[in-house]
């Protein structure tokens, strides 16, 4: 059975929009990959768009999530990114937190700073959630 992960932020319109993609673009079909936000904005943020259209990641038909416990039921491992107390905790589950700065309001170049901390952080999740090879 292939592994989960559920990336969660506040608003879900950058930082877990980001790691969503760059995770779909390193491990591909052979993870289930979701993203959601405990208190979703209306739309992604341009510049989150704009930063991952760079690398050929196209989050244009993606839009925020809501938080529910169902996505995080069906996740083996919740990747949490500032949502504090709104993040339900599940027995059994592998949760990390990262450090990651909001990219809201930020400038292109630090947006580009974010997302490149969260490519190095998703490549090593991968290591730990896909066989070698």
């Amino acid at each position: 059975m292939k592994p989960s992960v559920l990336f969660v932020c506040v608003r879900n319109a950058g930082r877990s929009q980001m790691a969503a993609g760059l995770l779909v673009r390193m491990a591909g079909d052979r993870v289930t990959v979701r993203s959601a936000g405990s208190a979703p904005a209306d739309e992604i943020s341009p510049v989150t768009i704009r930063v991952m259209a760079e690398l050929g990641i196209d989050l244009t038909r993606e839009s925020p999530r809501r938080l529910s416990d169902e996505f995080v039921q069906a996740a083996d491992v919740v990747v949490t990114m500032g949502c504090g107390d709104a993040c339900p905790v599940y027995p059994g589950k592998r949760y990390v937190d990262w450090d990651v700065e909001d990219p809201a309001g930020r400038s292109v170049e630090e947006v580009r700073r974010i997302r490149d901390d969260l490519a190095a952080r998703v490549a090593a999740l991968v290591t730990t959630i896909l066989p070698a090879g």
